[in-house]
This record gives structure tokens, C-alpha cells and sequence, in this order.
């Protein structure tokens, strides 16, 4: 016997109930939109905008997004009432608000700014209480400004939810009550791993990319410079929604067209460095794998997971596969190959980035990528600033005749095009290793089992009787879970592929905002398509980047120069950022400030010793009151230990000689003979 049908009516009109978790859902699929700060369907439900107050008969007015839909209820959802309720609400929050809306980067994306219009707010009744806040643009990826912040909380729970990092959260009372990073501190000095989730779902402009525009602007209207760009696989699925396009619409010709009108030099795809990543990062698996050594590897491609396991995980960093993102191997890459191409110095060859994502920013900025003072990858741009530089150089994107990259980087395969959605980076990675193990050339080139829009996914693959086990999962809060399955011994997997966005890339921060899981698969569903229709999907099919490999890296994957340039290391982060411990503290009377790391691996590098004995040089000069000498718990440079920080300057591997030296020139030279 069926179930009885349930219905409740809204506004006069019947509807039926489903699986929806409360009214706001049962509206919005009936084509009512109710406004909310606070909701987001992959988030708790939190209640605190009341924005989106209803009258239910018998109940009267409560939250729809809280309140559970029955069988018989009859919903109004616009009565006089609640119209002036929901204008008294955006009122308070005006109020209390930066209201220089034209400066504001999300003007006219503003959910606060559509929301006063839609209600006709035209003045607000009620006394200003707005107090200027300092602004936060301490990372390299984000920008928090609280003077445009409302309190709806969205930040804090995806934060907490769905990345598992805690980055943000609520502090203080009543009126004073603010969105903060623990202790007040910035952004850069806590957990962040500048995934920028918090960006996404922020409905004003609390929480925003950083804008690196106008430093690219710069460089490409330096005429010493030598301005190139890559384009990451994910962002051509995407940008065509700015400019009326459909979700997963392949607009990778107009992009290079777009680019090179801006005035690039020369415009490249990384679905090449994908390619590239594959070669390295497959092989290391299978060399793993054979040997049985530290399984399972985890890919690292992601920077906001990287940093991830660096600060929450950092017993498994030996799991980390050491390839650097495409990202970070195109770079050294192209300053291999390009100054004598384009005829330029390595300092006049600038390197520049569009990405999905804001992780991305910070992770060129890392001192590990950064060699003589040259950074591999010098600006990072994400999708959203992309679309700024089109509309501000006038180019209207849909009318652009499409135009392919540029030698010696615009060959790609469809295994390096996928990487830009969850399960392509693994998909891709077994193309390259099954075919590596089972000495066969692949009939089938997919590898379907690792798609989809799960969250977590697993699949075992039996290779020549050689059993694969491999797991693919996105949001590092279900990473977190998939290590302590591995800890536990609960789960054994041989490749675990990690994503921190929704879907991965696609998803990223850096694209155009959307927290809608149906856009985010359609972009996926592009990249797909644009795989099928490639004449190569394997990466070890690419004959121009075996070629590449054999001009100038001795014709060897994971060989001596593929190693230095397209390899890393990892850190430990589980530390206590920023705080420091008095040796000399002499206040005012301080020309140089001297700062010694004694964490942990410093420590097993002599760093306690070194400072006692800096100690004692101060003391037998009798220089105490000239310095200020602290320790640190940490300088972020494990691998280069003993640093010791003197003034502005960094000395790695420090010792007591190159220490004493840099003291007497940084102090009047008269004052030590």
C-alpha cells in the first residue's frame, strides 16, 4: 500500500512535501524565494539573519529555514508584517555597516546591497553605529574587512564544517559580538589554509579574494618585461558563465584570445604542467608501490590541503606525494626553457598564473619556490580576476575569435585537462600507472569508478594480478576522516587523492561565486567533453612533453634535474605561531633585534646551543643593551635549521661565525673593534 501523499499549501497554493529538511526548501522548490543571510544547503542550519521569517497558521511567525515542514500546514510567506519585520532587520544591519557600497568589490554581487533593493529600502530609521574597524590583508589569498561584516555566521560554519580548520569563528557579547580569527589575530598568523571557502559563501564583502590585478598590469606595461601566462584546466569551464555563457561551456580559445588582447606575451596551457605532474607523480606511485614504502601516497596537488597536513597531519607529510602542484612545475619549467626562447633575462621573465583557486596565491609566495630572489611564479590571478582585467581592458569575451596557446607548452592530453574536478587528478595518474605496471597499452582510457559528485570515493583495480586500491575525496574535513580510517588501520588504500573545494577545482574559490552543486557538475561534465574530444587522453601519450623531458631533463622522469625543479619538501606546522620568549629585552635602547628558532627541528640542529653561545658573545662584548634577543618556537623553515632572524635579514643554517658577523655590521661598526 503507497504512503499517503503530503502536501502543505503556501500563499494559497498546495505543494507537495518530499525530503525537503524545512520550509525554506519546500518555498524555494515551489519557485518562492524567501531571503536569507545565514542558509546554505550544505551547512547546518544556524537561524540568525531572520530574514526569512513566515506566518504559519496555529504557530505563527517562525524561521522557515528551522522549522519542518508538516502535512496540512498552511504558510504565508509576505504578509504586512513580516514585509516590515525583514526592512527593520536590513535596516539594523545598515546601520552597523561600511556603506561605501561603489568601493566595495562586491558591488552588485552584494547579497545585503539586492536584498535593500528588493525591499525598497531607500532610508534607514534607525542611528548610525557604525565604528571603523581595521582591515586584514595580511594573507597572501584573502582580504577580511569586518566593517562589512554582518554576522551571519556562513563563514565560520563552512570553515569549521566543511574544511575542519577553525580558521574563523565568534567572539565577544551582544552588540560587541565580531567574526575573528582566534585571539584577534590575522589571517596569516592562524590555522587558514587560504582555501577561501569562507570568500564563497560570504554574502557580502566581509571575506573576499585578494586582488593581484594591478601588479599584473604593471608587469605587462613594463616594456623591459617579458610578461607569459598559464591557464589552469579548470578556469575554461567556468569563466563563460561572467559573460552569459552556460555552466561548462569550453571557452579555452576565447581565454588565450582574451589574454593575449590584454597584452600577454605569450599565453600557455597548464593542462601541459597536468601532463608533466603525472609523469612524476604517477611514477612515484608505482615505484611505491612495488617497494611497499610509504602507502598510501596522497596526491599534492592542492595547496590548501598541502598546508592542511602540514599543520593537522603531519605524521602522514611521509605519504605526501613531493610533486609540486602543475602550478609549481610549470614555472621552473618555463625559466628553463623560455629566456632563451623569447631572448630575456630571468629577472625580465614574468610569470603569471590564472587559477580556480585562492590557495594558489599563497603557495607561489612560499620561500621554497622562491630561488635568488626569484620567484618561479610571480602573480597568481583566479578566474574572478580575470573577468575584471577583460571587462576593464573593454573586450567583449562572447565576440572573441578563439585562438590556440602558444609553443612550446600547447600540447596537453584529456588526462591533464581533468585534473580541474575531483577524481581527474587520480583518473589521469591511472591511465599513466596501470599501463606503467601491466607493461599494455590502455584500450579503454576512463576510468569511471573514481567520478562523481561524492564526496568520498573508492576502487580497487587489479593490474596483472597487482591489486589497486585508491580513494578520491574533496572538503578537508572528509580528509581528516580518511586519515584517521588509515591511522586506524580501518581503511587500506595504495593513492588517496585529495581536493579541499566542492567538487574540487571546479569549485574553487577563484571561479565565479556559486554555491550550487548542479553548476559545479555541469563545469565538470566540460572538462570531461573536452577530454573526449582530444585526440590523446593518456599523459604518456604526449610526444611534446617526451620531448621536453629529453632536451632538458636528461631525458629522465623523477631524474637529478626533474627532481631539484619539480620536487619538494614539507614542514611540520603544528606549532604556536607568533610567540616568543625574552633573552634580552632592553625596550627602547635597541638598535637590533635578534630572533633565534628553538622548534623542533631547529632544536635537533643546535639551535639551543647556538643561542646560549650568542649569549655569550653579547655578553663578553658587552653589547646587552644594544639588542633584543628573543626565541621562536618557529620561522616556517624546518628544512633550513638553524635560522636565526637578525633584523630584516634570514640566515639559514646559521652558525656562530656568520651570526657574530651579521651583529657587527647591522650595529655601528665603532661600537665592536
Amino acid at each position: 500500500m503507497s504512503e499517503t501523499v503530503k502536501t502543505l499549501t503556501i500563499n494559497g497554493t498546495k505543494i507537495q512535501i518530499n525530503n525537503e529538511r524545512n520550509l525554506l526548501e519546500v518555498a524555494r522548490k515551489s519557485g518562492i524565494e524567501i531571503p536569507t543571510f545565514c542558509y546554505h544547503s550544505e551547512l547546518s542550519i544556524y537561524g540568525a539573519c531572520r530574514l526569512c521569517l513566515v506566518e504559519v497558521k496555529g504557530l505563527g511567525i517562525v524561521a522557515s529555514c528551522s522549522t519542518k515542514p508538516q502535512d496540512g500546514m498552511e504558510v504565508l510567506t509576505h504578509t504586512e508584517e513580516i514585509r516590515e519585520i525583514r526592512k527593520i532587520a536590513l535596516e539594523l544591519i545598515l546601520a552597523n555597516h561600511d556603506q561605501n557600497c561603489t568601493l566595495c568589490s562586491k558591488n552588485t554581487r552584494c547579497k545585503l546591497q539586492s536584498l535593500a533593493r528588493k525591499h525598497g529600502i531607500n532610508d534607514i530609521r534607525f542611528k548610525r553605529t557604525f565604528v571603523r574597524k581595521p582591515v586584514d590583508y595580511s594573507s597572501y589569498s584573502l582580504v577580511r574587512d569586518p566593517n562589512k561584516c554582518i554576522l551571519c555566521g556562513d563563514c565560520v560554519r563552512a570553515c569549521n564544517e566543511i574544511q575542519g580548520v577553525g580558521a574563523i569563528g565568534f567572539a565577544g557579547r551582544g552588540a560587541k559580538s565580531t567574526v575573528v580569527p582566534p585571539f584577534n589575530k590575522n589571517l596569516a598568523d592562524v590555522e587558514c589554509v587560504n582555501c577561501g571557502l569562507c570568500a564563497t559563501v560570504c554574502p557580502v564583502g566581509a571575506l573576499t579574494v585578494r586582488d593581484d590585478v594591478d601588479k599584473v598590469w604593471k608587469a605587462i606595461n613594463d616594456p623591459t618585461k617579458k610578461v607569459v601566462v598559464q591557464i589552469a584546466p579548470a578556469v575554461r569551464v567556468a569563466i563563460g558563465e561572467a559573460f552569459g555563457g552556460q555552466p561548462g561551456s569550453i571557452e579555452i580559445g576565447r581565454i588565450v584570445a582574451a589574454l593575449k588582447a590584454i597584452g600577454f606575451d605569450r599565453v600557455y596551457d597548464t593542462s601541459f604542467a597536468a601532463d608533466q605532474t603525472i609523469f612524476e607523480e604517477a611514477t612515484e606511485f608505482v615505484q611505491r608501490k612495488v617497494k611497499g614504502e610509504n602507502l598510501p601516497q596522497f596526491t599534492s596537488c592542492c595547496p590548501a590541503w598541502v598546508k592542511f597536513a602540514e599543520q593537522f597531519l603531519p605524521d602522514l607529510l611521509h605519504n605526501l606525494s613531493t610533486c609540486r602542484s602543475p602550478q609549481q612545475m610549470f614555472g621552473p619549467t618555463a625559466r628553463l626553457i623560455l629566456p632563451k626562447e623569447l631572448d630575456v633575462k630571468q629577472e625580465d621573465l614574468v610569470v603569471v598564473s590564472i587559477m580556480p583557486c585562492t590557495a594558489k596565491k599563497f603557495e607561489c609566495k612560499q620561500e621554497k619556490f622562491i630561488n635568488n630572489g626569484i620567484a618561479d611564479v610571480d602573480h597568481v590571478l583566479t578566474t574572478q580576476e580575470l573577468i575584471r582585467m577583460i571587462d576593464e581592458a573593454g573586450l567583449k569575451f562572447s565576440e572573441l575569435e578563439p585562438t590556440d596557446p602558444d609553443e612550446p607548452f600547447n600540447s596537453y592530453t584529456g588526462g591533464g585537462v581533468i585534473f580541474g574536478t575531483t577524481g581527474g587528478v587520480m583518473e589521469a595518474a591511472l591511465r599513466f600507472a596501470v599501463e606503467k605496471i601491466s607493461g599494455k597499452k590502455l584500450e579503454q582510457f576512463e576510468f569511471k569508478e573514481v567520478r562523481g559528485e561524492n564526496a568520498i570515493k573508492e576502487a580497487d583495480f587489479n593490474v596483472n594480478g597487482l591489486n589497486v586500491s585508491v580513494c578520491v575525496v574533496y572538503g578537508l574535513n572528509n580528509a581528516r576522516k580518511v586519515a584517521d580510517w588509515i591511522r586506524k588501520g580501518e581503511k587500506k588504500y595504495d593513492f588517496v587523492e585529495v581536493m579541499a573545494c566542492p567538487l574540487g577545482c571546479v569549485g574553487g574559490a577563484g571561479q565565479p561565486v556559486t554555491n550550487n552543486m548542479q553548476t559545479r557538475i555541469a563545469r565538470a561534465s566540460g572538462l570531461y567533453k573536452s577530454d573526449n574530444s582530444l585526440k590523446l587522453h593518456n599523459p604518456q601519450d604526449n610526444k611534446e612533453l617526451t620531448e621536453c623531458y629529453k632536451n632538458y631533463f636528461e631525458g629522465e622522469i623523477g631524474g637529478h634535474t626533474a627532481h631539484h625543479l619539480l620536487h619538494t619538501t614539507y614542514q611540520n606546522r603544528r606549532r604556536i605561531n607568533g610567540i616568543t620568549l625574552p633573552i634580552f629585552n632592553t625596550g627602547s635602547n635597541a638598535k637590533v633585534n635578534i630572533t633565534v628558532c628553538i622548534g623542533t627541528s631547529c632544536f635537533a640542529k643546535g639551535s639551543q646551543e647556538l643561542l646560549k653561545n650568542i649569549e655569550d658573545f653579547i655578553q663578553a662584548e658587552s653589547i646587552s643593551d644594544m639588542l633584543q634577543v628573543e626565541a621562536t618556537f618557529c620561522t616556517e623553515n624546518c628544512d633550513k635549521g638553524p635560522t636565526v632572524v637578525i633584523g630584516n635579514k634570514k640566515i639559514f643554517h646559521a652558525t656562530l661565525e656568520l651570526v657574530t658577523k651579521e651583529i657587527k655590521e647591522q650595529l655601528n661598526p665603532v661600537s665592536i673593534q
